[in-house]
């Protein structure tokens, strides 16, 4: 298990009274980040999935490496308009406005197992949105994996018809 003690902790920010988890510094651990990318591909080896997605930004320093260490496709989920061909959309609810996040249509098969990754569950808006988006192409299973879960914000609430994991929840 990596050692959480190397994400960097930052009182207020970005605004007063947000507690920001750092992962520059796991990501300038060399052995600590490789140990959080282990575990997750464990978490990833025994769900077995047929494609692996990881959401922008963070969720790429993670997903990728999965996708490589298992021989699996990797797919991007990336803010709107940013990818060039053929796009499936999904808009959902910000604290302050509305996101929206796309993916190619070409990008999972019906039937597939797919594992989502990204780096926090923190109020899960992001991640039910990928995962509304995913069930567009009717998989077979949909898992996720984060680095950490902040339990306060009860995100894992919102996730539903998935496996959600997390590699710490604080």
């Amino acid at each position: 298990m990596f050692d959480f003690s190397t994400v960097r902790v930052i009182d207020d920010f970005p605004t007063p009274g947000i507690k920001f988890y750092d992962i520059t510094t796991l990501l300038n651990n060399g052995e600590e980040f490789r140990k959080a990318v282990d575990d997750m591909i464990a978490i990833a080896r025994e769900e077995k999935p047929d494609v692996v997605l990881a959401l922008e930004s963070r969720g790429f320093f993670f997903g990728p490496a999965i996708a490589h260490e298992l021989g699996l496709p990797f797919v991007p989920v990336r803010k709107k308009g940013k990818l060039p061909s053929d796009t499936y959309e999904m808009t959902y609810a910000l604290e302050y406005g509305t996101a929206t996040i796309e993916m190619h249509i070409d990008a999972i098969k019906e039937n597939q197992r797919v594992m989502i990754v990204d780096d926090v569950l923190a109020t899960g808006g992001t991640m039910q949105a990928a995962v509304e988006l995913v069930n567009k192409f009717h998989p077979s299973f949909v898992s996720t994996v984060f680095l950490m879960e902040l339990k306060a914000l009860e995100g894992r609430k919102k996730l539903s018809n998935c496996e959600i994991h997390s590699l710490v929840q604080l």
